[in-house]
């Protein structure tokens, strides 16, 4: 067994994905910025939200993700667009702080630039 691999043999990233759906909009692109994410050693779970359509048009389109400020207690939200789609997740990481959460921020935003 492997770092990525909990005790029940799935993948790391799916163990941290929580909430009441696990749809991520995207496609393939969109599950692999998330799986990335989840791969940080202070990511403790990641719950997606509703699924968001704004307008008429094409629904495809380019994938774009970013995470955002955090809370006082350094959890943060990643927003994902993919065409007329949003899509918002809550990052819930293992530090307490804000100041904490500004810096895993840059972090994962790091890591999606080099994708």
């Amino acid at each position: 067994m492997t770092d990525a691999t909990d005790v029940n043999g799935a993948n790391g990233h799916r163990s941290k994905l929580g909430g009441s759906h696990t749809t991520i909009i995207g496609g393939r692109i969109g599950k692999k910025i998330v799986s990335l994410l989840s791969r940080h050693p202070e990511v403790k779970k990641i719950i997606p939200s509703v699924i968001t359509v704004k307008g008429k048009g094409n629904s495809g389109g380019m994938l774009n993700a970013r995470v955002q400020r955090p809370d006082e207690r350094g959890n943060l939200r990643l927003l994902i667009s993919h065409g007329t789609s949003f899509q918002e997740l809550r990052i819930i990481t293992t530090v307490g702080s804000f100041e904490e959460g500004e810096r895993i921020m840059e972090e994962l935003n790091s890591l999606l630039v080099d994708e």
